[in-house]
């Protein structure tokens, strides 16, 4: 019976923990989900994490431009 018992435990086999994930050390965090849909000037639906601001152009007026964009642009100019 011994016998029995110690050839079943041997041939069970153990399943090892798989090792954890690991994210290299450069790697920049992706941006948070929250965001928000903004209608662009160019007539595009954009999807911006970042806050809207208000920016001057070149002669004088004032933009309204929505920052940290899907599509990888800092700023894109806002329709008004």
């Amino acid at each position: 019976m011994k016998v029995l018992t110690l050839a079943l435990l041997f041939s069970m086999t153990v399943a090892k923990p798989a090792p954890p994930v690991r994210q290299p050390s450069g790697h920049v965090q992706e941006h948070p989900k929250a965001g928000r849909w903004y209608f662009a000037a160019t007539g595009h639906a954009v999807y911006c994490y970042g806050p809207v601001m208000t920016l001057p152009r070149a002669n004088g007026d004032l933009q309204k431009v929505a920052t940290f964009c899907r599509d990888g642009k800092a700023v894109v100019p806002l329709k008004d």
